[in-house]
């Protein structure tokens, strides 16, 4: 399969930071087509290794792929929309790069919950026992059941699924929604239920998905290697009421970065809390999980309408990056840019240039809006003045780099314009 080149006309709209409808459904084919392209790939190391595998891991994996096809027969959108979540990806990326034996079947074992979650969205019946040696079904976006029995019962037409332990004493009754973009129904079965299902964040379709086992790295998130947070009862009720006020704001100064948000951010991770009070919370996108924002919960409403603003950027270069190589892989320069205290080579200075030029558009917006609050107007005025001279001294270290493809060197240009065209507004305000 080869990745479709974007138009001239979605390139530049990409370079220029602006959201356009055309830019996003552009990125979430590239992102589609790529994850095929892992599946694919998964596919095919099972057949050809498959004497290698033991009967049991070879006929479940042989079970979970027919149920995937039945399900893109019944509903391909709602698979589609199964396939490209954000924590499927950082699955495929750690099954694909797991080595032979017990490691490979261990991350093999989760494709089960990843068909099971097509057939539920599809609406495809679904019926069997689901041998699950780590006791726990996770189904991508939904939830997780804990099955003590080591295996599941599922049962279900074209409407609710019943999925079971394998006790017969706990589970969960999903219903399909009437679109892909529809919220499951979940039920609890049982006075003690295992079920834990995830829970939806307002004014959009992501959820903050504090279960799914692939959601942060073994080894942590950045310099600190913080690890997820656990669930809390109180988790939810905090992020989803800054979320909502995040999002209010973003509509009273740039409605459109609202739609792209919310359709290009699926998934939001929370971070464990910092060890002590003050400093910008952490947060991160994964390249193998874009679409999912990692992060710690900001002191305010208007940090985290930045924070998304900022992540929601990175996704993009990164699914524009897999459509069009933007930069050579392999160049071991590093440079200083003003927003870090280390050096960083070439695709982390074109990922925080792209990101930080995103956020000084929205900063003038911020500056220049009158349904603002006072301490973002001031702060926004502020980060403005002092990133615009730091994104114009990474752009011209891209722009000297060789490292940069054709495509990657006619982006940055682009770029650069936009950035000029930001200077101006700058002196017309002054």
């Amino acid at each position: 399969m080869t990745l479709a080149p974007v138009s001239s006309e979605v390139f530049t709209g990409l370079a220029r930071v602006r959201p356009t409808s055309a830019g996003t459904a552009a990125l979430r084919a590239g992102l589609h087509a790529r994850r095929l392209l892992l599946l694919k790939s998964l596919l095919v190391r099972v057949e050809q290794r498959s004497a290698l595998l033991p009967s049991v891991v070879r006929q479940r994996f042989k079970r979970d792929w027919a149920l995937l096809e039945r399900a893109e027969l019944h509903d391909a959108a709602a698979v589609r929309d199964v396939v490209d979540y954000p924590m499927t990806g950082a699955w495929l990326a750690e099954v694909l790069a797991a080595p032979e034996g017990p490691a490979f079947e261990k991350h093999l074992a989760y494709f089960g919950g990843v068909a099971v979650t097509a057939a539920v969205r599809a609406g495809c019946p679904v019926d069997g026992t689901l041998e699950l040696p780590s006791g726990t079904l996770v189904l991508p976006g939904l939830g997780v059941l804990n099955c003590p029995s080591g295996r599941a019962h599922l049962g279900g037409g074209a409407g609710p699924v019943r999925i079971m332990d394998g006790a017969g004493h706990n589970g969960v009754v999903l219903l399909c929604p009437e679109t892909p973009s529809g919220v499951v129904t979940q039920r609890p079965v049982g006075a003690a239920s295992d079920w834990s299902g995830l829970l939806a964040l307002p004014g959009g379709t992501a959820v903050l998905d504090e279960l799914d086992p692939y959601r942060v790295s073994p080894s942590g998130i950045g310099p600190a290697a913080l690890p997820a947070a656990e669930r809390s009862h109180s988790t939810h009720r905090l992020w989803a009421g800054q979320w909502r006020e995040a999002y209010d704001l973003l509509s009273a100064i740039d409605p459109g970065r609202v739609a792209e948000i919310g359709t290009v951010l699926r998934a939001v991770v929370p971070l464990v809390p910092p060890d002590r009070d003050g400093g910008a919370s952490m947060s991160a996108t994964l390249r193998s999980a874009p679409g999912a924002i990692l992060m710690q919960l900001p002191a305010s409403a208007w940090e985290l309408a930045e924070a998304l603003v900022h992540e929601a950027h990175h996704t993009k270069l990164a699914a524009l990056h897999e459509l069009v190589p933007l930069y050579r892989p392999g160049g071991g320069a590093l440079h200083r840019v003003g927003w870090r205290s280390d050096p960083r080579p070439i695709p982390g200075v074109f990922q925080g240039a792209y990101a930080h030029l995103a956020l000084t558009d929205l900063w003038w917006r911020a500056w220049t809006g009158s349904a603002v609050p006072g301490e973002w107007r001031t702060r926004s005025a502020e980060q403005f003045e002092s990133h615009r001279d730091r994104i114009g001294q990474a752009l011209s270290i891209l722009l000297e780099s060789d490292e940069l493809t054709f495509t990657g060197r006619e982006f940055v240009r682009e770029m650069s314009r936009y950035h000029a065209s930001l200077g101006v507004a700058a002196r017309i305000r002054a």
